[in-house]
């Protein structure tokens, strides 16, 4: 997200003095807002003297990110907007594909939750696979160490040219290490800024994100006291969907539970 001090020109209440307040409760970005306790904000706003203008500042960092949001939609839109132009990937597994209507749908966010060992990391694997073999890139954020270049290989080992095919199928999925939630924040920018210009490690176009998982970024977070680790939640799922309806990318992302990583907020 945008940087408060890239605001002040069409938002002249993002000024200076504005931006030394945010700076000093550690706020140089939007993303830095979204993190923070808003009532503690607008309590230390309060004890400026120039506590009107700071409290119309946060209004406006909050009417800012509310237009980041795509257009709400009732349930008919809904239906219409998916027949109309949102494209599946199949995750390579049918039973899962016919729950979600047909596999990823471009342009949303799909939250794929349960226990562990259930299952989720093979069918982010599968998915992953499936959406490579068919010449298109996939970025996979690996929280937990579980990538496996040997079950991706397992899951097209079917192919005649087993190596060749395994290797080019391999090409086209970028993996990234994430082992806390700053480092994904940072990832999902710079992949932001990749996508408006389709930087990227392969010959092919991304079409799929993947996060694999969100709850082992956001559960030890929650754990803990005070309002951070939801504000990490909401500005995490706000990110996913952010990208997914600005790029036209289909985004997957898997918890161990949906009480603990709710991203649909």
């Amino acid at each position: 997200m945008a940087p408060l001090n890239s605001l002040s020109k069409e938002y002249p209440l993002i000024d200076s003095n504005f931006q030394t307040f945010c700076a000093s409760h550690a706020i140089y970005s939007v993303e830095d807002f979204l993190l923070h306790d808003l009532d503690a904000l607008f309590a230390s706003a309060a004890n400026h003297s120039n506590s009107e203008r700071l409290k119309q500042g946060i209004h406006q960092l909050l009417l800012i990110v509310d237009a980041l949001h795509p257009p709400v939609l009732n349930g008919l839109q809904l239906i219409e907007d998916a027949k109309r132009n949102k494209h599946v990937f199949s995750t390579g597994c049918e039973g899962i594909d016919a729950l979600l209507g047909g596999g990823l749908r471009v342009g949303q966010l799909t939250e794929l939750v349960g226990p562990s060992s259930s299952g989720k990391t093979q069918v982010c694997l599968m998915s992953s696979s499936t959406v490579a073999k068919n010449k298109c890139s996939v970025i996979y954020l690996d929280t937990g160490n579980s990538f496996s270049p040997q079950r991706i290989a397992y899951f097209v080992g079917q192919s005649s040219d087993y190596v060749s095919v395994n290797q080019n199928i391999l090409d086209r999925i970028i993996c990234y290490p994430v082992f806390d939630v700053y480092q994904m924040f940072d990832l999902l920018h710079q992949l932001k800024i990749n996508l408006r210009s389709q930087i990227v490690k392969s010959d092919h176009q991304v079409q799929v994100l993947i996060v694999d998982s969100i709850s082992s970024l956001i559960t030890p977070i929650l754990r803990g006291n005070g309002p951070q680790g939801h504000a990490l939640m909401i500005s995490s799922g706000f990110l996913l969907k952010q990208l997914a309806h600005e790029h036209n990318i289909a985004v997957l992302a898997s918890g161990r539970s949906a009480t603990s990583t709710r991203l649909f907020v």
